[in-house]
């Protein structure tokens, strides 16, 4: 009983969870719109409708005692006003397009080497524009608007960007608003040089770092790529980072906004306000740039989650430091190497008793011609109900001959025609001998060409000591549209990254998160899509009520026969002991009757002893109410006297 109501128990506590699971997140995610309406620029106005909520409020600012009754809707969440991010401190890039023009921007008007002329020309249509489901009113962003188009766009950076004590710090926004098919969202860094035109920005322009999401198909990369110039030619090869880790599908598929960054970690301090804002917003208050760092290591990280990170000298590849030492081109394998690790053994001799002619079948001797076997009679015979063809002619066709049909007279019997014995593997067959294999006492290895020192070996310890560059530029190709690009940010201040990330991707999240269904919408929502997931939801509701009903509120009715013997004395009405005590009762019974059945005379004595024994249980019945737990216990096998036949 007790496992039971347990159980029972702990079933409704798990239908009380899930079903105030998005009530909870509800809750949750007022007080976290409360404390960033705390901070952060929130609309006080809750837009209620309701008459004279103005009043309400003038009464509740002058300290009348009387309060307004409660609404009887719950509120919308707050909104979030955008503000623009502004640089505060030291950078090189900074573009919000808030100001809605692409007056710093140049649009290339070149055209593509070693493509079709109608797809060559960069003709890709670019827009200054909001999101189509922006939770930001005001929020503008940089929209790659074409599809199947070539796409070529940059900007100067406000100085050059030179490689020296301080780490590169870049980080941009990104959002595919219709999801994306086949096509890239990477940033290039453009080298400084003196022919840079940005009017002629093609896919061949120099970069110095190339860093941002590419898709296509089931490939889902995150690049980073620099160009590392060889000191000894001082030509130019690309570096690529290792692949990462994490599993990168969901950035392309939810079509929200994230934060690409090439950076270092930096914890964040409570004195700066949009700080704090950002450390109350994100579980954890570190804030993680993409980071290329004097001691050539490098992070990159997705909406401030690190994602891929390592070092300049040993996770590129190719490697940035080529082998000291190389296999000798001119070195030829010697006629006498032996690469064999295994030989015949020379000294073997086949044994006698080894028939390499005997076959790998043979007649089964013990099988018996099975009674009724037709041998006269053919398998086949020619159908007796075909007709030649009327246009057949004998000098042409050659003689007409019925086609072949199933004996009938084979249907009845095991078989027709000569009877055969089954053939059966034969125990005798080895096939051709051949000498056994033993190690090869010439054995000397596979032979490789021996190695020599790289003529083009060099060792550079400062990887990161890239080329300047001086413009960033987007140069795309893309089979999706409404690529949302927003907040580029060029600095070498952990600081100012940070602060720029909080103002900037932090006030979207806040919106966003704000503006997201609760697990109940997004429940239905699923279930919208995928239908099948209705069953699902029922047997997760249905099954445990089931449960619930059967433990709780069914089970056997209690009869004497199932009643514990300790459960008896709880009553106030004389019982049995036990079962066992009714039968033994019964049992002795029946023995009494046969004995006086069997004796037809009794003795004196006898009949003496059994009137005093009615006499007594008649008193004991008498007073059987107020004497009954001694009437148990003289009833009870224990205290019983022993009867006499």
């Amino acid at each position: 009983m007790d496992q039971k109501v347990r159980l029972c128990v702990l079933l409704a506590v798990g239908l009380l969870c899930l079903s105030l699971a998005p009530a909870a997140q509800a809750q949750v995610e007022d007080l976290i719109e409360d404390d960033l309406g705390d901070d952060m620029d929130v609309e006080d106005d809750l837009e209620l409708g309701l008459a004279g909520a103005g009043e309400e409020e003038e009464e509740e600012l002058d300290g009348d005692a009387e309060k307004a009754p409660p609404p009887s809707k719950e509120p919308p969440a707050p909104k979030v006003t955008y503000k623009a991010p502004e640089p505060m401190g030291e950078h090189f890039f900074a573009e919000s397009f808030d100001r809605g023009t692409l007056d710093s921007w140049v649009l290339s008007n070149a055209k593509k080497e070693d493509a079709d002329e109608d797809i060559a020309k960069y003709d890709g249509k670019w827009s200054v524009e909001e999101m189509k489901d922006s939770k930001l009113p005001g929020d503008k962003g940089l929209v790659l608007k074409s599809r199947a188009k070539h796409h070529a766009i940059s900007a100067q950076l406000l100085r050059p960007f030179i490689f020296d004590t301080q780490p590169l710090i870049l980080q941009y926004e990104v959002n595919f608003q219709t999801g994306i098919d086949c096509g890239g969202a990477y940033i290039k860094l453009l080298t400084q040089t003196p022919d840079l035109n940005l009017d002629q920005f093609v896919d061949k322009t120099p970069y110095t770092i190339m860093f941002g999401p590419d898709k296509c198909g089931e490939d889902y990369k995150l690049h980073f790529i620099f160009r590392h110039k060889n000191p000894k030619t001082g030509e130019y090869e690309e570096k690529h980072a290792k692949k990462p880790d994490a599993d990168l599908r969901t950035y392309y598929t939810d079509k929200k906004t994230h934060l690409y960054t090439l950076g270092n970690s930096l914890t964040l301090t409570h004195t700066d306000r949009s700080s704090r804002m950002f450390c109350e917003l994100s579980p954890l208050c570190v804030c993680r740039p993409l980071v290329v760092k004097p001691d050539n290591t490098f992070e990159m990280l997705v909406d401030q989650t690190v994602v891929n990170s390592g070092s300049l000298l040993a996770d590129m590849t190719p490697p940035v430091n080529p082998t000291a030492e190389i296999e000798d081109p001119d070195d030829r394998k010697p006629d006498d190497w032996d690469e064999r690790a295994k030989i015949q053994d020379p000294n073997a001799v086949k044994p006698d008793d080894w028939d390499e002619d005997a076959p790998a079948q043979i007649p089964d001797e013990d099988a018996v011609k099975p009674d009724g076997w037709l041998d006269e009679e053919p398998e086949y015979i020619g159908d007796p109900d075909a007709l030649k063809p009327d246009d057949w002619d004998e000098d042409m066709d050659g003689e007409w001959e019925a086609p072949q049909v199933p004996n009938p007279a084979c249907e009845s019997a095991p078989g027709c025609g000569a009877w055969q014995r089954p053939m059966v593997e034969n125990p005798n067959h080895k096939g051709k001998w051949k000498p056994p294999m033993i190690d090869n006492p010439n054995y000397q290895g596979v032979w490789k060409p021996r190695k020599v020192a790289n003529p083009a070996f060099f060792e550079d310890l400062h990887p990161f000591r890239m080329t300047p560059f001086s413009a960033v530029g987007l140069e795309l190709w893309s089979m999706s549209s409404d690529i949302f690009f927003d907040n580029f940010f060029i600095t070498n201040d952990r600081s100012t990254a940070d602060r720029w990330a909080t103002d900037g991707w932090g006030l979207k999240k806040a919106a966003e998160g704000a503006a997201e269904p609760g697990l109940a919408s997004q429940m239905l929502s699923a279930a919208e899509e995928r239908p099948w997931l209705w069953v699902v939801y029922v047997l997760t509701v249905a099954l445990p009520l089931v449960l619930i009903i059967v433990f709780c509120c069914t089970g056997k009715k209690k009869t004497p026969a199932t009643v514990p013997a300790a459960e008896y004395k709880k009553t106030d009405e004389p019982q049995p002991d036990v079962k066992e005590e009714e039968e033994e009762e019964e049992e002795e019974e029946k023995a009494e009757e046969e004995a006086e059945k069997s004796s037809p005379e009794e003795s004196p004595a006898e009949k003496e002893e059994e009137e005093a024994e009615k006499e007594e249980e008649e008193d004991d019945e008498a007073n059987g109410e107020e004497k009954l737990e001694e009437d148990v216990l003289r009833r009870s096998p224990r205290n019983r006297r022993v009867r006499k036949d």
